[in-house]
């Protein structure tokens, strides 16, 4: 067994519990929010198109009116922030700029970035909406995992929850029809335990071959 000492974001992976009830006097500023979103889209996405998009949600009588999208889920207006977690199918189009960015940073060469411009455009112009949709789901979900560990690192609390009216929320805020909602994820400070829960053992789910 080994005997090293877990690093902080071991730690942090481990104390991460989904918790549903928050103190409503805490509050978020929207420069907390957008350094823990910067933290959190530093994950890694397909070929580095970043599919993500977000919005943010801290208006009370805007959480309230999400309350019932969410069939009534409690942290949705007791929480001080609720992130909209959203895909978008079109995210091939910022290529060229995500590739400027690097150009601009010193870190490739306008070649480099030239060739993977016209490879990323090429290749997701060519797949149906469907094929980008999975691919914006599957990256949401790491974008998504990085900031609830995000969030943990500083001594806040979330909860994922896909549970809610995903038309009436594209509806209510106006989503463009490349922009889709995947997760709503509660922050704040946690007022209660959470919910005891266990995972399987590597031997349930692995195969070593």
């Amino acid at each position: 067994m080994s005997t090293t000492t877990k690093s902080a974001v071991i730690e942090n992976m481990y104390a991460r519990k989904s918790i549903r009830k928050y103190d409503t006097e805490y509050k978020l500023t929207k420069e907390e929010i957008s350094e823990l979103l910067t933290d959190a889209m530093t994950a890694p996405s397909s070929s580095n198109q970043q599919p993500w998009r977000f919005i943010v949600i801290t208006d009370e009588q805007k959480k309230k009116e999400l309350r019932t999208m969410a069939f009534n889920q409690e942290q949705v207006e007791t929480a001080p922030a609720i992130i909209a977690v959203l895909g978008d199918t079109d995210f091939h189009k910022n290529a060229r700029k995500i590739h400027q960015l690097s150009v601009d940073a010193g870190v490739m060469d306008p070649e480099v970035a030239e060739k993977l411009t016209e490879n990323a455009e090429t290749l997701y112009s060519g797949i149906p909406v469907a094929a980008r949709h999975s691919v914006a789901m599957y990256d949401a979900g790491l974008v998504s995992m990085q900031l609830l560990l995000a969030a943990k690192d500083r001594g806040l609390d979330t909860v994922v929850m896909g549970g809610f009216n995903k038309d009436e929320f594209a509806k209510s805020y106006n989503l463009p029809e490349n922009e889709f909602p995947i997760v709503l994820i509660a922050i704040g400070k946690g007022t209660g335990p959470a919910r005891g829960t266990s995972r399987l053992s590597v031997e349930d789910v692995v195969r070593f071959v």
